[in-house]
């Protein structure tokens, strides 16, 4: 597993443990100091990526959100599983703004979180969001 897939993986988890206890601000920082702890050793290249990824999704959660809402028509964010909306706000953060990542890429390592932490059909569920939104960018 790849360093920044590894940096990918702790995100998901932080944003996880955030937007499970509540998404409570204040303890945003403590949440990340935890997981950079735990799971982050030997990743020191990696930790301001991981950070700025984190306060990135959530400064524009609402935007993220609204998107994601848009293109799962069949599925109200609060029934998309905590895991998978997560995994979400990171492949749309990454494909629409950070510049610095192809979308492409963005989309395949969404599509791997979902088939390493989310449920059977995760995998098939992210590339299928996450490709319609890409689709309709294409198409603009």
């Amino acid at each position: 597993m790849s360093n920044r897939h590894l940096a990918r993986s702790i995100v998901m988890q932080i944003l996880y443990q955030w937007d499970f206890r509540g998404r409570p601000t204040a303890a945003l920082p403590a949440i990340i100091d935890q997981h950079l702890e735990e799971f982050g050793v030997g990743l020191t290249d990696n930790s301001e990526y991981i950070t700025d990824t984190v306060h990135a999704v959530v400064d524009v959660i609402d935007e993220l959100d609204a998107d994601i809402a848009a293109h799962a028509t069949n599925w109200p964010l609060e029934q998309i599983t905590s895991i998978d909306r997560n995994i979400l706000r990171i492949g749309v953060y990454e494909m629409r703004q950070n510049k610095d990542i192809p979308a492409k890429v963005a989309i395949n390592e969404a599509i791997e979180l979902a088939k390493n932490y989310g449920g059977p059909s995760s995998g098939k569920f992210v590339n299928g969001i996450l490709g319609a939104m890409y689709k309709a960018t294409l198409d603009e």
